[in-house]
């Protein structure tokens, strides 16, 4: 059945389902939106597995509430009818000269096919999507991706396959490691893929037609035209979230789904986000870092997962970029800095800073050492022997330095060195670096998926400690999680845990803190109960750790103990960032 029709409303020509066939005859629908005038212009492109047609207010309202209160700017220019959740408004990009293709990903929405996220097809379906975008009338050949998380995800793989009529990629908070930061942290399970996989994707799969959502602008099914029986439904979808719970380690089915990054030729504008702990703000650091593009910058921010692709700070960035590569617009990004960053500070303040390299060559790496006799961290080396041990049902050990006699910036990679012994085979190590203001609160942010976050996080199943010594770097530990290594029973083990990027600026007063536990980090316990949620938010926000199967109780609740003594002390490695 042909769904395809064409329409000019709101300033726009707009072709709905049009059809983009595949070299397996599979036939994606997407939605055009075009300028009115005649003439040849860039494509924007986004292929994904929401929905092309299911509005970002219907299916998102917390979200959407979020964004228009922290970024008004969203509500003016715009009858928002085409939001879309993680994509660029047509309404604010087709007035300036671009055409917004969005694809419904193989499977889901109103294409049909196998749906299997992330996968080799996938990066194939998007090649030939480009390359279909680029050979239409109405286009100069130019195509950008552009899109946040999913659609900012398979940018790295698709880039490496180097379409031919490529030319430029946004890669807006988007991980790129499938085993590292999707599936599993530090070899731990993140649950986060089998909340995620159901409430996000399987119900808009194509196929569920008349059970789902209709579009508010068509009337028509956004996951039809057909509906298809249940158990159809689960034959034509892979089981994404059982495979990454089944595959403990790190294979072949992993590395298909993660970027050669190496091949990427394309211009690049990686976008992260220091809140992003726990899906994707490592991945922006590390695809920038490895990708083989000639042109790349790295910009990072704060705030929500989506406030800054939004804002008019995030809109302009894209703009410019976009207007340089897709356009050949004077748009004053050849004055771009290499990395921009916001740095971070209290109180939801970000200061605006150019730079030169990731990370920042005037870095001065510093240990601070974790102090047992008084929980102190500082570049003091601890002398003694002892131990500590924690239940890892509780609250952990928490390590702080004194309250700062002037300001600390910490800017970059963080790693820290432990030795641990269990009372069983395992331990989960998680960590999260805090700082506490002169009361002694916990000064928290808004993370990209919880509103208060700490300053970093890293995780480590010790099992899992095997270092890759060609990948490993000092401040950035790299594991190879191809085999385990099982503890003894009160023996200890060396540790290098990776923290995750950050940036914060530790005013005098404030104390620095390090926290080692054995379960997720909670700010409180409490809950931010934020309107319309679609999960907890108590710091971690959807990305917890708690599977039984994966974290059985026999094994990893007891009593695990740091180890001090001479040539054995543990630190925390800092990037500390000189005043200017």
């Amino acid at each position: 059945m042909d769904t395809a029709k064409s329409e000019t409303r709101d300033g726009m020509q707009i072709d709905w389902d049009a059809p983009i066939p595949m070299n397996d005859g599979v036939v994606l629908r997407a939605d055009v939106f075009r300028p009115l005038a005649p003439g040849q212009h860039p494509v924007i492109l986004s292929y994904g597995p929401y929905a092309k047609g299911l509005a970002f207010q219907e299916a998102y309202k917390g979200n959407w509430a979020r964004l228009t209160k922290a970024a008004p700017n969203v509500l003016q220019g715009s009858s928002n009818k085409y939001q879309n959740w993680e994509l660029i408004d047509p309404e604010k990009w087709v007035p300036d000269g671009y055409v917004c293709l969005r694809v419904d990903s193989r499977g889901a929405g109103r294409s049909p096919g196998y749906m299997d996220v992330w996968s080799p097809r996938e990066s194939r379906d998007i090649y030939e999507c480009i390359e279909w975008a680029a050979a239409q009338p109405w286009s100069n050949g130019k195509v950008g991706i552009n899109g946040i998380s999913y659609y900012a995800m398979n940018q790295w793989t698709t880039g490496a396959l180097k379409p031919p009529h490529l030319a430029a990629l946004c890669i807006w908070e988007g991980s790129s490691d499938y085993y590292r930061e999707l599936c599993r942290h530090g070899g731990i399970l993140s649950d986060f893929y089998g909340s995620w996989w159901p409430r996000q994707v399987v119900r808009v799969q194509h196929g569920q037609g008349e059970r789902g959502f209709k579009s508010q602008v068509t009337g028509e099914p956004v996951a039809g035209p057909e509906t298809l029986p249940e158990a159809e439904l689960a034959q034509n979808r892979a089981d994404s979230a059982g495979e990454a719970k089944r595959r403990r380690l790190c294979d072949d089915y992993h590395a298909a789904r993660t970027a050669q990054f190496e091949d990427i030729e394309a211009p690049l504008l990686s976008a992260g986000n220091w809140g992003g702990m726990g899906l994707h703000s490592r991945g922006n650091f590390e695809g920038f870092l490895r990708a083989g593009s000639k042109q790349k910058w790295l910009e990072v921010h704060g705030d929500t997962h989506f406030t800054h692709f939004y804002s008019e700070y995030g809109e302009a960035l894209q703009k410019r970029f976009f207007g340089h590569f897709l356009k050949g617009e004077d748009t004053g990004w050849a004055k771009q800095p290499r990395v921009a960053l916001n740095v971070r500070h209290p109180d939801e303040k970000f200061v605006a800073r150019a730079e030169n390299e990731w990370p920042l060559a005037r870095t001065r790496w510093t240990k601070y050492y974790l102090a047992p006799q008084a929980f102190g961290l500082s570049p003091n080396l601890p002398a003694g022997q002892t131990t500590l041990s924690y239940e890892t049902t509780g609250d952990g050990l928490t390590f702080s330095t004194p309250p700062m006699s002037k300001a600390l910036e910490i800017t970059g990679p963080v790693a820290a060195k432990l030795w641990v012994s269990s009372e069983t085979s395992d331990a989960d190590l998680f960590l999260a670096l805090r700082v506490y203001d002169p009361g002694g609160k916990e000064v928290t942010f808004i993370g990209s998926n919880d509103p208060r976050t700490p300053v970093g996080l890293g995780w480590l199943r010790a099992s899992q400690r095997k270092l890759d010594p060609a990948r490993t770097l000092p401040y950035r530990p790299w594991h190879s999680h191809d085999e385990e290594w099982p503890l003894t029973p009160g023996e200890p083990v060396e540790l290098d845990i990776e923290i995750w990027p950050t940036s914060i600026v530790v005013p005098p007063g404030y104390r620095l803190a390090l926290t080692v536990r054995g379960k997720d980090y909670e700010v409180d316990g409490t809950d931010a109960a934020l309107p319309n949620a679609a999960y907890p938010m108590k710091g971690v926000g959807p990305f917890l750790h708690v599977d039984p199967d994966d974290r059985p109780s026999a094994i990893f609740t007891c009593r695990n103990t740091l180890h001090f003594s001479s040539g054995k002390e543990p630190y925390l490695l800092l990037p500390i960032i000189p005043e200017a």
